[in-house]
């Protein structure tokens, strides 16, 4: 019910992610930093849509989940409240320096521990790309967005909505049959080539072809 913006200071602006573009502000009680991400609630579905993600985000804590700490109401957005990852995106690093096989595979080792969490709580993340792969300089790796999680039911085992981004999309996924978790792995696979290639293989291209 507090003010957000008496609680914390808004410092920059860091970047977009899905449904929402996010800030790294500073927690005047504490001094620490942590990142707001502020979506937009219009429409129905919308709103549909960030209540789940509040959900998913609350009840899905994980060392390689960027943490949920907080969410408001502020003027028709939803404020999600995150810890802050100083190290900025794998994105960003893939784009400045080669990566050590000994770095991919210490990244790789946290993501896919992130992954199996998720999937272990019948969870498919569906939009695994180096922009959603935080790092800290403490060494520390993360999945961030939640924003196309699906959450799997006994009801319903399988998504077959589109979810996700170009490129680094499953070939399942991209033509809207039946899938499972399993397609985060083909996801992460596409970050492993981006990491050794330093480019997407797929990212301009129509996927097309169903395991």
């Amino acid at each position: 019910m507090e003010n957000p913006m008496m609680k914390y200071t808004e410092l920059e602006y860091i970047g977009r992610g899905t449904f929402g573009d996010v800030c790294r502000a500073l927690d005047n009680a504490t001094g620490g930093q942590v990142a707001i991400k502020k979506i937009n609630l219009q429409g129905p579905r919308k709103k549909e849509l960030k209540v789940n993600e509040l959900m998913l985000m609350k009840t899905n804590k994980n060392p390689n989940l960027v943490n949920y700490l907080d969410s408001y109401l502020v003027d028709g957005q939803l404020w999600l409240v995150m810890e802050y990852m100083d190290g900025g995106t794998l994105s960003d690093v893939i784009s400045e320096t080669y990566l050590s096989e000994d770095e991919m595979a210490a990244i790789s080792r946290e993501c896919l521990q992130g992954l199996d969490f998720l999937h272990s709580n019948h969870v498919i993340h569906r939009d695994v790309k180096s922009s959603n792969i935080l790092l800290r300089t403490d060494g520390s790796v993360k999945l961030v967005d939640s924003g196309p999680f699906a959450q799997l039911t006994p009801e319903q085992s399988r998504q077959s909505s589109v979810a996700g981004t170009s490129g680094w999309m499953a070939p399942e996924v991209a033509t809207g049959q039946p899938y499972g978790p399993k397609v985060d792995i083909w996801f992460f696979g596409i970050v492993g080539i981006e990491m050794v290639e330093r480019e997407v293989p797929y990212r301009n291209k129509t996927v097309s072809v169903p395991f």
